[in-house]
């Protein structure tokens, strides 16, 4: 069977302390596929642009934000993921370095700065749990994870971490 998901782009900004990451709260819209959980910031790679291009834009749309420096962590395959069972591939990235000023919201939702050490008390998809201690593992160099949905619900992950 053929695969021809949804390219993403899923970006975690880090505080200058880097103790703390940028997290949106998806409240913003009744009608959001995401509505009531807690996310990083990224959205769709538009069909010219380059993975890293798409990421920085929409840190830029989503936060008003400028990146200096960013790197893929991993990406993420999530198969059947959106309601009409369509895929979704996400490039995952950490944001090191970046300018600007974050507003209080956007049209999502709010911005907050959350503690890395408590991104697992936020109500966010099931799923994001399994990648997500990767992201901010300095032990891990990359992974690569399929993460199948059925009925909004994740059947469990495999792959690669290095």
């Amino acid at each position: 069977m053929s695969y021809s998901p949804e390219l993403t782009t899923l970006g975690f900004v880090l505080s200058p302390d880097r103790r703390r990451v940028l997290m949106v709260h998806r409240i913003g819209r009744a009608d959001d596929e995401q509505l009531g959980k807690w996310n990083g910031l990224g959205g769709k790679v538009e069909r010219d642009e380059d993975i890293w291009t798409g990421m920085a834009r929409e840190l830029r749309e989503e936060a008003g934000i400028e990146v200096v420096s960013m790197r893929l962590r991993g990406t993420v395959s999530w198969p059947g993921f959106h309601t009409d069972g369509s895929d979704v591939l996400g490039f995952v990235f950490v944001v090191d370095e970046w300018t600007g000023d974050v507003p209080e919201h956007n049209v999502e939702g709010p911005l907050a700065w959350q503690p890395i050490t408590a991104l697992a008390d936020l109500p966010m998809w099931e799923g994001d749990r399994y990648f997500l201690p990767q992201v901010f593992d300095p032990g891990v160099e990359q992974f690569h994870l399929v993460i199948p949905y059925q009925g909004g619900r994740p059947l469990g992950w495999h792959g690669t971490i290095r």
